[in-house]
């Protein structure tokens, strides 16, 4: 691909970004280099290979459901204040 003063004008005017020509002339060496760093990637031997989504197995960690006795009402209210009629009080919502 071709890097030039127009390529990078054309990025920063759909990226809305306002850069100076000090800028544009600084980014355009830093933009060839990358992108010829991203074709040596494309060069590499891949027909043989699986994609991987996932790159580390998942495993299941959460635990197993089990019922276990749960808090009375009474024992749910014990250390509030702010009950009323068996359940807990909230600040009032207009």
């Amino acid at each position: 691909m071709r890097v030039d003063k127009e390529l990078i004008e054309k990025v920063a005017k759909n990226s809305r970004l306002k850069l100076t020509e000090k800028e544009i002339n600084s980014l355009t060496p830093q933009i060839k280099e990358i992108l010829d760093l991203f074709s040596e990637i494309d060069k590499a031997p891949v027909d043989k290979l699986k994609p991987s989504f996932q790159p580390l197995e998942i495993k299941n960690i959460t635990r197993e459901d089990k019922t276990k006795p749960c808090l009375s009402q009474e024992e749910a209210l014990q250390n509030t204040k702010h009950k009323q009629d068996g359940y807990f009080k909230g600040p009032k919502a207009i």
